[in-house]
């Protein structure tokens, strides 16, 4: 190499920095303000602890619903296609509510405004994050034994959002929602723009192209019945995200009518949540190194469960939002953990599709969650939450139990 060269590390380094990097923060910022904001847009707005339950299920719903969608256009259109329109669908829905809650800031119109909005942003927003995983396995597996180090960089700008974005939601909501939402359109449009830079992502569009959306989801089910690693990490995670769900469902009435907290003071919980997952992700990258794949994921597991199980009776605030940074720690490790996994075993051709399953299966809980907390009585939360905490440690206690013998995850 000459004096003057650039190592080739650092070009693909700057290469995945403008190609994926970039585009998946202004994606992911939208997301997570999007996400965590219009549930507390709603509580703010309707002061009912039901219709903010309501409104976290009829979030999670059409994201279910367009699954089987959106593998299948990720698989047969690409990834920045699919990512741009998208985006640029949030923008105007986003641009619209603003609008009317400009118009209306209260009453029946507001009301239905919002609920409107959460189930709208829900679906377009799966739609993004589909694309946006599959623009960033395809890195991953041009990374070669370094996929985990893009995957944890991947989830390190997830969290990085996460940990933004309800903070700054939640700031701008004091201003006043049509601020909040005119600030998440410019994000929205910002990410649409920046989508059209993502490379296109490797497929089978003959194939693809007959597909339709139920078809696309039963191969990706298919694909992970195959893949019985995958499937054991799958189903464990599952039982862990219903606990995790609920969290998030109840949050805004756990700290605001059980700890007497403010609605920012709900958002920030998630904020530091999202910090220390950020802080668990970058270490996870190096520990994989030296330990490999199970000895990380078995140890998050059991920390997990004893953050969720003591959380459920958590005495104040400040113990209510430290034993929940603590579990989405854990929880980040296992993330890296899977996400590595699933860039090394699903086939290129099937990916969209079979991302798009697993993702699904993943996400079953969060429309229960939020029905379980519109349907529980505020001061009975904390039981329904424990309930799902024992879930959550017997099934990952099976799940890395059965994975200990696992090669795949010994290396």
């Amino acid at each position: 190499m000459s004096a003057g060269a650039v190592p080739r590390h650092a070009l693909h380094t700057a290469g995945l920095l403008r190609s994926i990097y970039i585009p998946r923060t202004a994606s992911a910022l939208a997301a997570a303000m999007s996400t965590y904001g219009i549930p507390l847009l709603v509580l703010a707005t309707t002061h009912s602890t039901t219709l903010t339950g309501l409104a976290f299920a009829l979030e999670w719903v059409p994201r279910l619903a367009a699954f089987g969608w959106a593998g299948s256009l990720v698989d047969r259109r690409g990834a920045s296609v699919i990512s741009f329109l998208a985006s640029s669908a949030r923008a105007l829905a986003l641009a619209a509510g603003a609008v009317l809650l400009h118009l209306h800031p209260s009453g029946a119109a507001a009301a239905a405004t919002v609920m409107v909005l959460a189930t709208v942003t829900g679906g377009l927003t799966e739609f993004s994050y589909i694309a946006a995983e599959t623009a960033g396995a395809a890195a991953g597996r041009r990374a070669g034994t370094g996929a985990h180090r893009v995957q944890a960089v991947l989830l390190g700008i997830d969290q990085s959002a996460n940990l933004a974005g309800p903070a700054l939601a939640g700031l701008l909501l004091l201003t006043g929602p049509p601020n909040m939402l005119a600030v998440i359109t410019v994000l929205s449009g910002v990410a649409a723009l920046l989508a059209l830079r993502t490379p296109p992502s490797p497929g089978a569009p003959t194939r693809a192209a007959k597909d339709t959306p139920s078809a696309g989801l039963l191969t990706g089910l298919r694909t992970i019945r195959r893949l019985p690693t995958l499937g054991w990490l799958v189903a464990g995670l599952t039982l862990s995200n219903l606990a995790i769900s609920l969290l998030q469902a109840a949050g805004p009435v756990l700290v605001v009518h059980l700890y007497g907290q403010s609605t920012t003071a709900a958002s920030l919980v998630w904020s530091a949540a999202a910090g220390a997952t950020l802080l668990s992700a970058t270490l996870c990258r190096f520990v994989i190194d030296r330990v490999g794949l199970w000895p990380v994921g078995a140890a998050c597991a059991l920390l997990a469960s004893l953050a969720c199980l003591a959380v459920a009776r958590a005495p104040d605030y400040r113990s209510y939002a430290a034993l929940v940074a603590v579990l989405m720690a854990a929880d980040g490790g296992m993330t890296v953990v899977l996400r590595t996994l699933r860039s090394h075993l699903i086939p290129e051709e099937t990916f969209g599709s079979t991302l798009s399953a697993t993702i699904l299966i993943l996400l079953l809980p969060a429309p229960v969650a939020g029905v379980l907390t519109a349907l529980t009585p505020t001061d009975a939360l904390g039981h329904v939450i424990a309930a799902c905490a024992v879930l959550q440690a017997l099934g990952l206690l099976f799940t890395f139990t059965r994975l200990r013998a696992d090669p795949i995850l010994r290396t």
